[in-house]
């Protein structure tokens, strides 16, 4: 019997889940990805798109290039899930599934918060981080304020990230002592998820960059006329630049299919990534994957959204689709691994990886900075953008046994 999967959503957990499934499934069986955009973007660049060092055709590529052959791409907005009677309704076909794996990450609703939308540019879209280039280059002097606006966000490290690259890119010019940077976050602290060494270590990076680090403040309105920030302590703190990481929210046709919590967020098992529903998967952003340890004493800790995540569990879910449709032995299961290379400026970097479901709550290291970290993401960058057959490249062995050189076992 013929089965077919869908994989709703094109990033990196449904790229990653649609070739897998591809690769080790019979020609007969059916794999659909729905995306509504055509090209692919390769977001941890962005951040190099702000500073000037990369332009936008450089980090996209048309995303039916990056599919295996075989791997049906249907170019359409999901509009509906039906896990009851097994479809999706999207601004095209209609597509019944056997298997459905709902990759579609997480929308940015900067309209969230008022004020917020019409005032700050960001660097968590291409265009956005195109626009916020050129305001940089303009900028001559005066008070940035990089703000995470509301969690959770997508990749713990970025603002923090932005804000050191930015800083670099001000040092290029030789405007540093005219121009500061401010880093507001409702977080007690960097990455508060990764565990304190690892927040402090941050914290001294920051600093080393001469960058003010806020936590604990959470924005409640932004009052472009005076160029404010508000605060929900009531502070009000001025800026020049604002450059924010919006509120995140889920996709509304997955809001609307019953698959959610309270939050907006897919709840799946931590290990397998099954759903509630029979025949569902979550990967990715769109998933709520609590692990050891609080955030608050009335908030747990949540895993992060990131892309290491996604891809690792588009293998797992792969590899149980595929033992599902061929009777095959399965024990393949989402270990919460997970590093990312932390971009500090002067073509820097750190590195940081641990386990985030240890006991009794996530410690993760982070590595000596240095240059090698730095090219090891740019490698990543080259190998991500190849086309689907060329994957397995040299480019990817050079990343690999970069990583055994530091003793961090790093899987493509």
């Amino acid at each position: 019997m013929k089965s077919t999967i869908v994989v709703l959503g094109g990033g990196v957990g449904g790229m990653v889940a649609a070739n897998e499934v591809r690769r080790q499934l019979p020609s007969g069986h059916r794999v659909v990805v729905v995306e509504k955009n055509a090209q692919h973007a390769f977001a941890p660049s962005f951040l190099w798109l702000m500073t000037g060092d990369r332009e936008p055709h450089q980090i996209r590529r048309p995303l039916a290039g990056l599919l295996r052959r075989g791997v049906e791409l249907v170019q359409a907005e999901v509009l509906g899930i039906d896990p009851v009677h097994r479809k999706v309704r999207t601004s095209g076909p209609e597509i019944a599934y056997d298997h459905l794996i709902v990759a579609l990450g997480a929308d940015l609703a900067p309209e969230g918060i008022p004020g917020l939308a019409e005032a700050s540019q960001t660097f968590f879209t291409l265009d956005g981080a195109a626009r916020l280039r050129d305001k940089l280059k303009a900028f001559t002097g005066g008070r940035i304020a990089i703000v995470v606006s509301a969690m959770p966000y997508k990749c713990p490290g970025a603002p923090h990230e932005g804000a050191m690259l930015i800083a670099d890119h001000f040092r290029r010019r030789g405007l540093s002592s005219k121009v500061e940077i401010h880093l507001y976050t409702p977080e007690p602290q960097p990455m508060p998820v990764a565990g304190p060494q690892l927040g402090e270590a941050v914290r001294s990076m920051l600093r080393s960059k001469g960058i003010e680090f806020h936590p604990l403040h959470k924005l409640s309105a932004v009052d472009a006329s005076a160029g404010e920030l508000v605060f929900d302590n009531g502070t009000r703190c001025g800026y020049d630049l604002l450059a924010a990481i919006p509120p995140h929210r889920a996709p509304k046709a997955v809001v609307e299919s019953g698959l959610t919590n309270q939050a907006g967020w897919i709840p799946v098992d931590a290990q397998t990534l099954r759903t509630n529903q029979g025949g569902v998967y979550a990967i990715g952003d769109i998933t709520a994957i609590p692990i050891p340890g609080r955030w608050k004493p009335d908030v747990p800790l949540m895993l992060p959204k990131a892309g290491v995540f996604a891809h690792a569990q588009a293998e797992v879910v792969a590899q149980r689709i595929v033992a599902e449709i061929t009777g095959r032995p399965c024990d393949s299961s989402f270990c919460g691994d997970g590093y990312c290379m932390l971009e500090a400026g002067e073509d820097l970097a750190g590195f940081a990886s641990g386990n985030f479901f240890a006991e009794p709550s996530p410690q993760i290291q982070l590595r000596q900075i240095g240059k090698a970290w730095h090219l090891g993401k740019v490698l990543f960058e080259k190998w991500w953008l190849a086309p689907a057959g060329m994957r397995r490249s040299a480019i990817g062995w050079v990343i690999k046994a970069g990583g055994r050189l530091y003793g961090v076992p790093i899987k493509l």
